[in-house]
Formats: C-alpha cells, sequence, structure tokens
C-alpha cells in the first residue's frame, strides 16, 4: 500500500524521471506533470498528499500558485525546488507558505526525506507573514552548499522569535545575517539596534545596554536611554558577545531570565520585548572553560547556533561575489566591468583572511585603480601580489622538511622497483604520490602563497595554478610546524 500520493511539477523530463523512481521505490505513490496548470487541477479536485513542484515552470511561476494552494487546501505541504539559488528564493518560499525549499542539483535522499517529514506532519509549517521581499536585493549572496544552509535556516528562523548565536570569522558577514532576520521576520517594523561589544569601554557597557539615571555617575547629568529601551518592539543585535565582561553578563543574564532590566542607578525594573540576536568570532565555549564567558548565559544565547562559513570554505560563490561588487562599483562611478574566468581562477587561489569583507575591498581598489574595461588575470595577479604583506622565504627548518620530504618519496620509489627501467605507469604514480604532496608542502611553506610557491618550485605561476586544480589539491594556508 503507498504511503501517501504525491504532486510532482517540473519541466524537465529527467528531473521527474528521477523523482518518479526514487519516490516510488520509497513507497510512495508520484504522478508527474510538466506544467503548472495540471498541478492546480489535481490539487483543485483534492489529489495528493503533497506537492513537490519546480518554481519556474513554462505557464506559472510556482510562488504565484501557491497562495491559491494555500487558500484553497491550508493543510497541503508543498515543497518548492529551484535553480535559483539565492537567499532570496529561500525567503520568499517561507513568505509564500512553502512547507520547505530546496535547492538545485538537490540530493534524492533529501528530497525523499523532506517528503517523508512532510507527509507525517513533522518538522515546519511556516506561517504567512506580511513582509514582501521581491525584488528585494540583499547582500548575502552565493549559490553554494553552505550558503544553501544558510539560506534554508534563514528562511525558517525569520518565522519565529527564537535568540539567534551568530558565530563566525570576522568579515564573513554577520551583522548582515541579524539584519536578515530582523528586515524580514515579524519584527521588521520595529527598530533594529546594534551594539559591538568590543568598542565600548567596559565600564560604560552596562550604561550603554541598560541606560542610567540623571546622577547615577560622574558625568551623568539626564536620564539615557540604553539599548534595550532603544530596541523595544524590535531587534537588539550584540555584535561580540564573547568581549562582554562578566559583570554585564550577569546582568544580561537576569534580563534573558527575567524579562526586565533595571537602568544604572535605577530602582524600578522595566519590560523589555525584543529579540536578542548574538554574534562572536571567537570560541565561547574555550572562554566558558577559562572563566570568561558564563556558561549559563551562553545556552541562554545559543538557542539557535547558526555559523557563517569562511570565504575558504566556499570558494565557488567567489565569482558571484566579485561581479556583484563590480556592479555596486559602477553604481559609484567606477564604470562598468567585465571580468575574465581566469581572474575568477586567480582569486579562488587567495586565502582571502579577511573574508568577504577584505574581498570587497580589494575589488573596489581594482575597480577604480583600473579603467579597462576587462579585468584580466595580470591585473588580479598584481593586485594580489601588491597586497600580500611581505613575508619572509620559508625558514631553514621548513626548507629541510620539503627536501627531506621529496627525498623520502623518491627513496621509497627506487626500493619498490629497483634500478632496473621503471615499470609503465609509474610516472602517472610520481605525479600523484610525489607531485601532489610535494605542490600541498610548498603552499603550506609559503602560507598558500602561489606565487611564491611558483618559485619556490621552479615552475610557472600558471602552471602551478593549473597543477593545484588538476590535481584538486587543497590550499593550506598554515605554516610549517
Amino acid at each position: 500500500m503507498a504511503r501517501g500520493t504525491v504532486l510532482v511539477a517540473d519541466d524537465d523530463t529527467a528531473i521527474r524521471t528521477v523523482l518518479n523512481q526514487a519516490l516510488a521505490r520509497a513507497g510512495y505513490l508520484p504522478r508527474a506533470t510538466g506544467n503548472a496548470a495540471t498541478l492546480w487541477r489535481w490539487v483543485s479536485q483534492g489529489e495528493g498528499d503533497v506537492v513537490l513542484t519546480d518554481v519556474v515552470m513554462p505557464d506559472e511561476n510556482a510562488f504565484d500558485l501557491l497562495p491559491r494552494i494555500k487558500k484553497l487546501r491550508p493543510d497541503l505541504p508543498v515543497i518548492v525546488m529551484s535553480a535559483q539559488n539565492t537567499l532570496m528564493t529561500a525567503l520568499t518560499a517561507a513568505e509564500k507558505g512553502a512547507y520547505e525549499y530546496l535547492p538545485k542539483p538537490f540530493d534524492i535522499a533529501e528530497v525523499v526525506s523532506v517528503v517523508g517529514r512532510a507527509l507525517s506532519g513533522q518538522g515546519r509549517k511556516p506561517s504567512r507573514s506580511s513582509a514582501d521581499a521581491e525584488g528585494e536585493e540583499l547582500p548575502l549572496i552565493g549559490r553554494s552548499p553552505a550558503m544553501q544552509d544558510i539560506y534554508r535556516a534563514l528562511a525558517r528562523l525569520t518565522q519565529t522569535d527564537l535568540t539567534v548565536m551568530i558565530t563566525g570569522e570576522s568579515g564573513t558577514g554577520k551583522e548582515l545575517v541579524a539584519r536578515v532576520l530582523h528586515d524580514h521576520g515579524k519584527r521588521k517594523m520595529g527598530p533594529f539596534v546594534a551594539i559591538n561589544m568590543a568598542a565600548i569601554p567596559r565600564e560604560l557597557i552596562e550604561s550603554e545596554l541598560f541606560g542610567h539615571e540623571k546622577g547615577a555617575f560622574t558625568g551623568a547629568q539626564m536620564r539615557t536611554q540604553g539599548r534595550f529601551e532603544q530596541a523595544e518592539g524590535g531587534t537588539l543585535f550584540l555584535d561580540e558577545i564573547g568581549d562582554m565582561p562578566l559583570e554585564a553578563q550577569t546582568r544580561l543574564l537576569r534580563v534573558l531570565q527575567q524579562g526586565e532590566y533595571t537602568t544604572v542607578g535605577g530602582r524600578t525594573p522595566i519590560k523589555t520585548n525584543v529579540r536578542i540576536i548574538a554574534a562572536t568570532h571567537r570560541d565561547l565555549k574555550a572562554q566558558i572553560q577559562q572563566g570568561l564567558f558564563r556558561e549559563d548565559l551562553f545556552y541562554r544565547l545559543n538557542v539557535v547556533p547558526l555559523r557563517i562559513p569562511p570565504l575558504r570554505e566556499r570558494t565557488e560563490d567567489i565569482g558571484d561575489l566579485v561581479r556583484h561588487f563590480l556592479r555596486l562599483a559602477a553604481r559609484e562611478g567606477l564604470g562598468e566591468k567585465a571580468i575574465e574566468t581566469a581572474a575568477i581562477d586567480a582569486l579562488k587561489g587567495h586565502p582571502w583572511p579577511g573574508n568577504v569583507r577584505e574581498l570587497e575591498n580589494f575589488v573596489r581598489r581594482v575597480a577604480a585603480l583600473h579603467t579597462q574595461d576587462t579585468i584580466t588575470v595580470g591585473i588580479i595577479e598584481h593586485e594580489l601580489e601588491a597586497a600580500t604583506p611581505a613575508r619572509p622565504v620559508p625558514s631553514a627548518a621548513e626548507a629541510k622538511d620539503l627536501s627531506e620530504m621529496v627525498e623520502r618519496y623518491l627513496a621509497d620509489y627506487f626500493a619498490a622497483f629497483g634500478k632496473d627501467l621503471p615499470p609503465p605507469g609509474l610516472h602517472d604514480r610520481i605525479i600523484r604520490e610525489v607531485e601532489r604532496p610535494l605542490i600541498s608542502t610548498a603552499l603550506a611553506a609559503t602560507r598558500g602563497n602561489q606565487i611564491r610557491a611558483a618559485e619556490l618550485l621552479g615552475l610557472n605561476r600558471n602552471t602551478l595554478r593549473t597543477r593545484i586544480r588538476d590535481l584538486d589539491i587543497r590550499v593550506f594556508r598554515t605554516p610549517l610546524t
């Protein structure tokens, strides 16, 4: 007996075939169509237990169809799929009432799992929001799997009031994520107030957060609102929460537990109604072990953890980011510019320790300094070399490690094959087992600097870049130890 009927709508025949087979193997009864009109007819006739539909179809966009489906059959789960894998797609899916959003290309096992959750009533059923974000440009960009996970999490979290802890390195866009949660959430009509703990003197943090009364301390000549009061009804973003002193942590914990606070120098409790979003680049669990952060406050703030990946973990997004920053530069009067594919590849080989913020500043600088209509790989390599701080050549110990590693590999080969002519296939083995670790070690010795690694190996830069790509070598960015 079938576990439920799944209505599949996608104008790609191959995708319909794959989904039909996978769903049937999982025990479901699939019905597939290539257009929205047939899907709507089935839904309006009361057929199907769950809908699995592409967003873009030849006769109608699924986002236009979704409200009609939800009005006619509000309990029918609708799962949308899309190759337009942007943050706006995920947010719009949530806004329109979709049960789940799945970016293409998708994992078949995940599709089947989501269908199962939808039929069993598990997981989320997002409520409608009055926000209409269609057409709005957002700063979070990327089609990598890591960013798709972020988009889907944001689409869920905008429909809640849960406290969120955003972690990630400096420059990854933590405040941008907080802004998305506010601007597309239930509190979007309220204020968004941000405070950076690392930028405020320790003795003033409590006053900044909770406000103070006249005469509370020297120089307090009038009553002053704190950030909690300013954020009433909206969102309070506590950036770099790991830099908050312990005494302020105690007061913040009390606010989270009791929903009220007192101003510095005040005695009357003030009720508060704000959503808290915190962020840090620090390892708070390590700080807890060192006695620098309260464990009970951590668990109050870490209701929903959200890690923003560094740029080096999503280099496939660099092309989209660069083109976006070039468009912004054009709006600032720096001229419209294209960029070569090879130039994008060169940018992907850079470590970007400053993450997206560093990339943005780099692109703006290139757009300002070079008047050409097309940014070439030569321009990018020149600017990357100029932007890379001068570093000493590998130390004697590092060079010795590199030399000894090569000698060990060569010794193994001669021991394995003797002094005779090596058999056929040895060349491929040398490439696989000597060249790959040799290049990786050179990159480690130069902290990921491909220009310096090429010089160390005696290779042309383009040759090294090609070998890194062909051998699928991860660019190490830490020195040898």
